[in-house]
C-alpha cells in the first residue's frame, strides 16, 4: 500500500498513528507530498478528486480518503485489539470524539489559512475569531468531559490527541492548556506512547 503524507498535517498525523497501533508499518509506503487550496498537487489529486491529504493506495489499486475512512479500513486489516468499537456506546463515544477532534481541526486549519495564506490586507478578523471560538468550546466540552478520553485507546481519544498536538504545533501562543488541567493532563499522559512520539508534527 501507498500513502500520500505531509509530516504538518494532523490528519495525516492520525493515519500515522493508526498505521503503527496496527502494526502495519510494513506494508506500507509513505510518500510525502504537498498539497494547498491555492497550489493544487496534481498527482495527489488524481487519486483523490479534493486534492487532500491523506490518500491511501491499496494492494488493489484503489484510492482511500479521507482519514476517517482510511484508519477504519486500516483497522479492519489487523487481528489485534481494534481501535473502532465494534458495536454499543463505546462505537458512538468514540465516533462522536472523533467528529468532535476533526471539526475543531477544521476550525484550526480555517484560521491558520486566514492568517499563512490569505493576503494580509483581505484578511478578516470575525472570521478568525469565530473559528477560534469553536476551538475554545470545544476543548471546554473536552475538559468536561474528559473522562471519556480514559481507558484503551480508540479512534476518538486518538483524534483528541492529534487536535491538541496541531494547537500545540501551529497555535502554541494561545496557551489552550489554561484552565484546561485536567486535558493538559491527560494529553501528557496519552503522549508517551511510542506512535505519539513518532508522528510529533513538523514543518
Amino acid at each position: 500500500m501507498k500513502l500520500y503524507v505531509s509530516s504538518a498535517s494532523p490528519y495525516v498525523r492520525k493515519v500515522s498513528i493508526v498505521v503503527r497501533e496496527a502494526g502495519l508499518a510494513a506494508r506500507i509506503e509513505e510518500v510525502v507530498a504537498s498539497v494547498s487550496p491555492v497550489a493544487p498537487n496534481e498527482q495527489v489529486s488524481r487519486d483523490n478528486p479534493l486534492g487532500k491529504l491523506p490518500v491511501l493506495i491499496a494492494d488493489d489499486g484503489s484510492a482511500i480518503y479521507d482519514s476517517p475512512v482510511i484508519c477504519e479500513y486500516l483497522d479492519s486489516l489487523h487481528s489485534g485489539r481494534k481501535l473502532f468499537p465494534a458495536a454499543g456506546p463505546a462505537r458512538w463515544t468514540a465516533l462522536k470524539l472523533q467528529a468532535l477532534a476533526d471539526g475543531l481541526l477544521d476550525a484550526a486549519l480555517l484560521a491558520r489559512y486566514e492568517t499563512a495564506l490569505r493576503p494580509e490586507r483581505l484578511r478578516w478578523p470575525e472570521w478568525i475569531a469565530g473559528q477560534k471560538l469553536k476551538i475554545a468550546d470545544a476543548l471546554d466540552a473536552l475538559e468536561r468531559d474528559v473522562d471519556l478520553l480514559g481507558g484503551d485507546l480508540t479512534i476518538g481519544n486518538l483524534s483528541v490527541a492529534c487536535a491538541l498536538g496541531y494547537l500545540d504545533f501551529r497555535f502554541a501562543d494561545d496557551a489552550w492548556r489554561t484552565g484546561r488541567p485536567k486535558l493538559d493532563a491527560w494529553l501528557a499522559e496519552v503522549s508517551k506512547r511510542e506512535s505519539l512520539q513518532a508522528t510529533i508534527p513538523k514543518g
